[in-house]
């Protein structure tokens, strides 16, 4: 089958993803999102997939939403993915496109602009094959998943409600390992008042802020548990002014990340729970666990062991992993949809300058795609 994909597709592959990774699209950036948007839209418009670019609120987020298929039908398949990224404009100017026939480097390359594409080639060879209208296709990419998705999750939840089951085409790990399963998390602001006073001369008419943020920072640890596999780390902390002053604010951001579903209730109880520890502080605590755990149950996992079988046919070495980070998958295992991440070309290296693609996996990854839709993702399959 790995003749089914030509070294002209494999080269009109490449020239389209030096396309859009020279469109500075990073989040908030309205114009190149857009322009990422139009692209695929115009190309998936071909197929005769019906599109909608819409601009949700807040921030008026380029979204594009193509369908196919039977109405009044469920989705066999949703493709997610983002067409943000965390760099700023200016990047691909600065440092664009590159390769050396092997090796691909640019702004999104991996996250996750090498995975829309996959997305689009495998639609047009099913489309070559006369199989793409017979199947119930959705594809939702969004321009705000750098960010948190704030905009964009209703869109996102919509879609995965009337889908059977969800591919998300963020970048394949090295060695064709697909993403099972990924923590939720939020973050936590803890922001301490006191009383200034002078450090040296009466430091007794002082409350200090940064000794009852540092006491919140000790409690704060004690809800990291490996056996549950919540995180709780404190990235950001911040307080006084000058040597010879008592501090009288000082704050800290908490990182937090999930496994499972009930520990966002656990979690979000205990930090309503601090309370001041020095006589005359105050503290205000603020955040949530917004995004949850992308949690791998039984649907998920026989949709895994297709792909899996797939890619045996097809010489892929394919595996499953876990993964502390957080995709847009996250929202669509939650509304309990079999969800599978990391269906994008093989990468590393997301959000660094050195973040990079492995050319060699975009035939695979393409023919993966097209031969479960074709075979597997049918009425009543899995």
């Amino acid at each position: 089958m790995m003749n089914d994909f030509s070294d002209t597709r494999f080269q009109a592959f490449v020239k389209d993803l030096e396309t859009i990774v020279n469109m500075d699209s990073s989040s908030g950036n309205t114009q190149g999102i857009r322009a990422v948007a139009e692209f695929f839209k115009q190309r998936f418009e071909a197929l005769g997939m019906t599109c909608r670019l819409s601009f949700e609120s807040p921030g008026k987020v380029p979204c594009l939403r193509a369908e196919i298929g039977p109405d009044k039908r469920p989705y066999d398949l949703m493709c997610l993915g983002h067409m943000d990224t965390v760099f700023p404009e200016g990047e691909a100017a600065r440092r664009p496109f590159s390769t050396d026939g092997k090796t691909a480097w640019g702004p999104g390359v991996c996250d996750m602009k090498g995975g829309l594409l996959v997305v689009l080639y495998a639609l047009e060879m099913l489309h070559r094959k006369g199989c793409l209208s017979e199947r119930s296709i959705c594809v939702c990419f969004n321009g705000d998943e750098e960010t948190g998705s704030t905009a964009s999750r209703d869109l996102i939840e919509s879609c995965a409600r009337k889908s059977r089951r969800v591919l998300v085409f963020e970048p394949c790990r090295p060695g064709y390992k697909v993403v099972l399963q990924r923590k939720g998390g939020g973050w936590f602001y803890v922001r301490a008042r006191g009383r200034s006073a002078h450090a040296g001369a009466d430091p007794e008419k002082g409350v200090n802020a940064v000794v009852e943020l540092a006491v919140q920072i000790s409690r704060i640890q004690t809800l990291n548990n490996p056996d549950t596999g919540t995180s709780a780390q404190v990235t950001v902390v911040k307080g006084g002014d000058k040597i010879n002053i008592i501090p009288d604010r000082a704050e800290a951001a908490v990182d937090v990340r999930i496994s499972k579903r009930a520990e966002k209730e656990r979690v979000e109880a205990f930090f309503k729970t601090l309370k001041p520890c020095l006589e005359g502080a105050e503290i205000q605590v603020s955040g949530s666990i917004d995004r949850p755990p992308m949690e791998h149950g039984p649907g998920a996992e026989r949709l895994f062991a297709r792909i899996r079988d797939h890619a045996r046919a097809l010489g892929i070495p394919a595996g499953g992993i876990h993964t502390g980070g957080c995709s847009d998958g996250n929202f669509t295992a939650a509304l309990g949809v079999p969800t599978i991440d990391g269906m994008g070309i093989v990468g590393a290296n997301a959000h660094r300058e050195d973040e990079y693609v492995e050319l060699d996996s975009v035939r695979p990854m393409v023919l993966l795609l097209t031969r479960l839709v074709e075979r597997d993702l049918a009425p009543g399959a899995l």
